[in-house]
């Protein structure tokens, strides 16, 4: 194969990310040239409305033709528009003509990222995503490459910045969810419907691509189990806080007890101060590795942002420059291990849960009898309140999910408790 003497650059989508992808190309020409061995040269711009003005984008780039651009044959071509379709057909157009594909689209990635990997097998060309996951922190590249001598356990991170900033300042000021939301729309963190966000689908989507890469198996965003802030409450944080402990929405994949499985979660969850996860403050991203011989590792960074974003889409762009000039191609799927995908109920972890219960003798005796009834540990228990009702705050040794979750449903036939008012994991006590 003859050497190239440059790398065509066509973009699909001239967004946020998009015009930041295409300033930096054109910003930084000389060091990228110097970085792969040849010139980089975007051909084109695609975007659904030729109308609007592109701030740092040639006028003479933009069109509206997305599949003419698509298939145009570029070396590479750089899809950034986000949602299922059409950006699906496009990639796939583009690989059928011979293109490297690089994306951050997770949502698509999720649904139906076997799709594309294959296209790119049958092809001959790269699928590069950096970008789908934690922004510009550098993640998905280490896990595939250079852990890849290694085996994985968990990933453990912060990988939705809205949300982040959403419990720090619930945790930072005590106030209501409904209150820093509305302040997080306001600044620009949340959108006008932050359901994606808010409700966990975002971190769903990363938390699927996060499992298929640290544990070579297939694993889609159906296969997540998913549970959002929503119904976090200030008494959560506040009871949290009491306790020493700072409540996050996490994204978890990890091996099962018996390392056959893979179990994959996305939920709040109560994380000790002292653990690395709990610094991560404001919008920031921060995944913890857990790996056999490297131990932990954390990476942290920026997760989200136009600059940052496309930091890493320029990243993918190198490599697979880099792949085309050497005539070699990068990593393909590795789903080699084919392990089960399992559901939360597997998942073992600790536990707060939170009740209401009349205030009359004997009920503290029934309530620690469902737990012990579904084989769960009670660990500590605070009694609040006196009257017709009290509160109860227990914290549970370790125990399988869906054991906590036959605890509570005793629990909610019992007449002597009043309401479950929250169920939150616990996190990282173990130093993991």
């Amino acid at each position: 194969m003859s050497t190239p003497t440059e790398i065509t650059v066509a973009l699909l989508g001239g967004g946020t990310v998009g015009s930041q992808v295409a300033r930096l190309l054109g910003e930084s020409a000389g060091d990228l040239t110097a970085r792969v061995g040849v010139p980089l040269r975007l051909t084109g711009v695609g975007v659904r409305d030729t109308s609007k003005a592109r701030d740092g984008i040639d006028p003479a780039l933009i069109t509206g033709d997305l599949d003419t651009l698509a298939s145009s044959g570029a070396n590479i071509v750089v899809e950034v528009m986000g949602g299922i379709e059409p950006a699906r057909s496009l990639i796939l157009a583009a690989m059928a003509a011979g293109s490297s594909v690089v994306t951050a689209n997770k949502a698509l990635l999720a649904a139906d990222g076997h799709t594309l990997h294959a296209a790119a097998e049958q092809y001959g060309v790269d699928l590069y995503y950096e970008a789908s996951v934690a922004g510009a922190i550098p993640l998905l590249r280490p896990l595939r490459e250079s852990l890849a001598g290694d085996k994985v356990r968990r990933v453990m991170g912060i990988v939705n910045g809205t949300t982040n900033f959403i419990l720090t300042k619930m945790d930072e000021e005590g106030a209501d969810y409904a209150e820093v939301l509305a302040e997080a729309q306001a600044l620009g963190y949340a959108e006008a419907d932050p359901t994606a966000d808010v409700e966990g689908h975002d971190a769903q989507a990363k938390a699927a691509i996060l499992a298929g890469l640290a544990f070579h198996t297939r694993v889609s965003m159906d296969d997540v189990s998913c549970e959002g802030i929503s119904k976090v409450s200030a008494q959560d944080v506040q009871a949290a806080t009491d306790m020493g402990f700072v409540i996050k929405l996490l994204a978890i994949a990890e091996l099962s007890e018996d390392e056959k499985g893979v179990i994959v979660r996305v939920h709040p969850s109560m994380v000790p101060r002292n653990h690395p996860l709990a610094g991560v403050r404001g919008a920031f991203n921060a995944v913890f590795v857990e790996a056999e011989s490297a131990g932990q590792v954390m990476f942290y960074g920026r997760g989200a942002g136009g600059a940052p974003t496309a930091s890493a889409v320029l990243g993918d762009i190198v490599a697979t420059s880099r792949n085309r000039v050497s005539g070699t191609r990068g990593p393909g799927e590795s789903t080699y291990a084919d392990l089960e995908v399992r559901g939360i109920g597997d998942a073992v972890t600790r536990y707060y849960v939170n009740l209401h219960v009349a205030d009359r003798p004997g009920v503290l005796a029934a309530v620690a009898q469902a737990f012990a009834d579904n084989g769960v540990s009670i660990q500590t228990v605070r009694q609040d309140g006196h009257g017709d009702e009290a509160g109860l705050i227990v914290r549970t040794h370790t125990a399988r999910d869906s054991d906590l979750a036959a605890t509570m449903d005793q629990l909610r036939r019992n007449d002597a408790v009043r309401d479950v008012v929250g169920v939150m994991r616990v996190e990282g006590e173990d130093g993991r």
